[in-house]
């Protein structure tokens, strides 16, 4: 079975329950989980430098802060059935890339993740972190929806 489980977490509904199956398949295998909030890094204009540089530590604050927020559920779940349980926040423009990148940092057998289910048109414009996922993944998914 599983030893060691990534739960890539957004902080929405889905994510969370994504999150609870991740949990119970973890100590169902009396295995760990690692859950992981990746936060969109804040994007400068060139112009209002003051202003923005301002409002980027702000941004980054409450970034940390709702990550922090987020992951900290996670833990009171894990705690709760008494799954070993280790949480990080990150900043990184490309989700799919630090979570594939914790696959193998941390020798993930499983990853269970949320998908917001959208289809056509605006999964092709907006693309989607778990199909990324999908495909560079060396390790089972387990999507939730």
């Amino acid at each position: 079975m599983y030893k060691h489980i990534l739960i890539p977490i957004d902080g929405s509904e889905l994510s969370m329950r994504a999150a609870k199956a991740g949990i119970e398949l973890a100590k169902l295998s009396q295995g760990k989980v690692s859950a992981l909030h990746v936060i969109s890094p804040f994007h400068n204009i060139a112009y209002m430098g003051s202003i923005l540089a301002a409002s980027e530590i702000v941004y980054n604050a409450e970034a940390q802060e709702n990550g922090e927020r987020y992951l900290a559920q996670v833990k009171a779940l894990a705690d709760a059935v008494g799954v070993p349980y280790e949480g990080e926040a990150s900043f990184g423009d490309q989700p799919f890339e630090l979570i594939v990148q914790a696959i193998k940092d941390k020798q993930c057998d499983l990853v269970v993740m949320g998908s917001h289910g959208w289809r056509g048109m605006t999964r092709l414009l907006l693309g989607s972190e778990t199909q990324k996922v999908l495909l560079r993944s060396d390790v089972p998914v387990l999507v939730c929806h």
